[in-house]
């Protein structure tokens, strides 16, 4: 870390860890990134994978990714507590008062 003239702290891109990156998630992630994603840990992710709740990965040349935004939507079509996709109830216009 540097500091700045005002002696404020500044931080490079080459300098942070992947855990300082997590606000800023790249379009694709590698398996445990995905699973830390979404909230869950590795091998429940793959269950999530094996029962098609959750996207197949991408394949580029050697590496296994998967797309931040599948994962997005999988995540949304989640069940949830009230069982009502949150992009669905806004989307009927149900949430506004007459």
């Amino acid at each position: 870390m540097t500091e700045r003239p005002e002696g404020r702290p500044t931080t490079s891109l080459r300098a942070l860890t992947r855990g300082d990156l997590a606000p800023y998630w790249p379009r694709g992630l590698c398996r445990e990134e995905a699973a830390r994603y979404v909230g869950v840990g590795a091998t429940k992710f793959d269950q999530l994978v094996a029962e098609k709740r959750m996207p197949k990965p991408k394949r580029i040349d050697g590496r296994v990714v998967w797309d931040r935004i599948k994962l997005d939507a999988a995540f949304t079509d989640l069940p949830g507590d009230d069982e009502e996709n949150i992009v669905d109830f806004l989307l009927q216009g149900r949430h506004r008062k007459a």
